[in-house]
């Protein structure tokens, strides 16, 4: 799963969402790519469930971008435990993407096979997705 080697402090603020992001909103590297179309944290599982399964369809024929990074660390108590005692274990990393963020890319693949790539990853995450095209 994605993660950063090391974090230097494991408790962050949560942060807002905003409307709609204002960087990375265009196709860079690929010619396909799934943008997000609302706002929300994608955990590291989930954007690993969905390049995999990306991965799976396309076997070997074409190149997967992953435009984001799960580098926000979020702690968890353990189940059945009280309330107070200070914070959580680390969990889990989340990135946060705002509506309008190209989350993955594709290439070197036909317009079919690449659609129904992205579509597999789309039904991966938890948010509604659009497949865009360069």
């Amino acid at each position: 799963m994605l993660q950063p080697s090391r974090v230097k402090h494991t408790k962050v603020h949560k942060g807002k969402l905003k409307g709609r992001t204002s960087r990375g909103a265009e196709l860079s590297f690929g010619t396909f790519g799934l943008k997000a179309e609302e706002s929300s944290w994608l955990k590291s599982n989930q954007l690993e469930s969905a390049r995999k399964v990306m991965a799976r369809f396309i076997q070997r024929g074409g190149k997967i971008w992953i435009r984001v990074f799960p580098d926000k660390p979020r702690t968890a108590k353990s189940a059945e435990v009280g309330m107070g005692g200070g914070r959580g274990a680390l969990s889990h990393f989340v990135v946060p993407v705002e509506a309008g963020r190209v989350v993955f890319e594709i290439d070197g693949l036909l317009e079919d096979q690449a659609r129904e790539a992205l579509r597999l990853a789309a039904h991966k995450l938890p948010i509604k997705t659009r497949i865009v095209k360069r």
